[in-house]
């Protein structure tokens, strides 16, 4: 099995050494890959609004339909891509083929106008991207072991912030001279070079029973468990996975909603570009972040960090009330840097924390990432209406009650993730000790 020779005793490759060129090889390719991930994103709507247009039957409303069952269809492979990353001992094939197809898919847009082509090329580009977070954590828990994980996760989430920001800067100076299809070309160079990355991580540091959350003390699993039952005999990642819905259930309108407001108070083009920078600017805040995150999540532990999370996203929502200014709403909305550069920067940490022993790591991130896409997908609906029905205030003042909800709940009913690392759960049953205790 590939990386294995690695494992000179029962325990050392939990805390394994990795060559200068596999670690490098990662922060290359959390660099590059973040633009190519998460496939053209919001560019889709611009373009095919604004070069498409109403002539060739693109308005909001059949763009807006793309996007929901590209979405849907994204949301439904979430696990089964885990899964599959859990039984695969071909990891950095899987991210090269995912890229290609994500990339393919996203580059064939120009010459496809049918409705049904555009929506079978961007269904197929989500649900090639489904495969990269699971892939890019496992290859990480493969190389570095579970003792250097955190650390590890915190330096890829910083490097993935700082891709999407230079990406976004590249992709907003370009577009201004030569267009919406800079986005295209954009996408082929990064895609190219993200290749070109995942080829400096040898595969022979990959030790594949790491990478799926084996320990040294454990066999390989000869079944993979479904999702669903990894959710119900883990109460902890269960109760976790509610939380993360929570949180995004809160979030993922914040933004949309600034946006909204902004139109009104500025006018569309200036809206376009003041929350251009916001973006830029939160993902700049999002790598120190990150960073700090996977310094010292070990030191300080999971949940007072995660806590913070939850506090700063429902301390965002109360100030989007205090005024209207556009440089105040700008400047409230790199508070996300902070809120979900410590999310990012978590989420594989505590799903590690507990699977570890059980072989289940990346099937249960595909199901947690499942019950987090079904909070951000309601969340738009429900500020929606709060806004129609009583204003801008109280949908923000909502999304903060929630974050507040979600901070309580973890608060009182989250364990303590950091002391379950260890060798193997205490039964020996692939169920970490949280799961047991709970």
């Amino acid at each position: 099995m590939a990386g294995t020779a690695v494992r000179t005793d029962g325990g050392s490759a939990r805390g394994k050494d990795a060559s200068t060129r596999a670690l490098r090889g990662l922060d290359a390719l959390n660099f590059f890959l973040a633009d190519v991930r998460d496939g053209l994103g919001p560019y889709l709507a611009i373009y095919l609004i604004s070069v498409r247009g109403p002539d060739q039957g693109w308005n909001e409303a059949t763009t807006g339909l793309v996007m929901t069952i590209a979405g849907i269809l994204g949301l439904v492979a979430q696990t089964p891509a885990g899964a599959f990353i859990d039984r695969t001992n071909h990891k950095r094939a899987v991210v090269i083929g995912g890229a290609i197809l994500v990339t393919v898919s996203c580059l064939a847009l120009p010459f496809l106008s049918n409705f049904y082509a555009v929506t079978a090329t961007q269904s197929v580009a989500h649900v090639a991207g489904t495969i990269f977070p699971p892939a890019l954590a496992a290859i990480t828990l493969g190389v570095v072991g579970p003792k250097m994980f955190s650390k590890r996760i915190g330096r890829n989430e910083g490097f993935n912030h700082a891709g999407n920001a230079v990406s976004a800067a590249i992709a907003g100076g370009l577009a201004y001279y030569f267009g919406p299809v800079v986005v295209f070309w954009l996408m082929g160079v990064l895609a190219a070079l993200s290749i070109g990355a995942m080829l400096l991580v040898p595969a022979n540091e990959i030790d594949d029973d790491l990478a799926r959350g084996m320990t040294a003390n454990e066999e390989k699993a000869g079944d993979e468990p479904s999702s669903l039952k990894t959710l119900l005999q883990n109460k902890p990642l269960m109760l976790f996975a509610v939380l993360c819905a929570i949180f995004h259930l809160s979030n993922a309108a914040m933004l949309t909603s600034v946006g909204q407001l902004l139109t009104h108070l500025s006018g569309k083009d200036h809206a376009t570009s003041l929350i251009a920078i916001c973006i830029v600017a939160a993902q700049c805040v999002m790598v120190p972040t990150a960073i700090f995150v996977g310094a010292k999540a070990d030191a300080i532990g999971r949940k007072p960090i995660f806590l913070v999370a939850f506090g700063i996203l429902a301390l965002r929502g109360v100030l989007y009330t205090f005024s209207d200014s556009p440089y105040w709403l700008v400047g409230v909305q790199l508070l996300d840097g902070i809120g979900a550069g410590i999310y990012g920067a978590l989420f594989p940490i505590v799903v590690a924390d507990l699977t570890r022993g059980g072989g289940r790591f990346n099937a249960a991130q595909g199901a947690v990432a499942t019950a987090q896409g079904i909070g951000a997908s309601l969340s738009a609906t429900l500020a929606g209406v709060i806004i129609v029905y009583a204003g801008y205030s109280t949908a923000f003042l909502s999304l903060a009650a929630i974050a507040g909800l979600g901070f309580a709940l973890f608060l009182m009913l989250m364990p303590e993730t950091r002391d379950e690392v260890g060798d193997s759960p205490a039964d020996g049953s692939g169920v970490p000790r949280a799961a047991a205790v709970a």
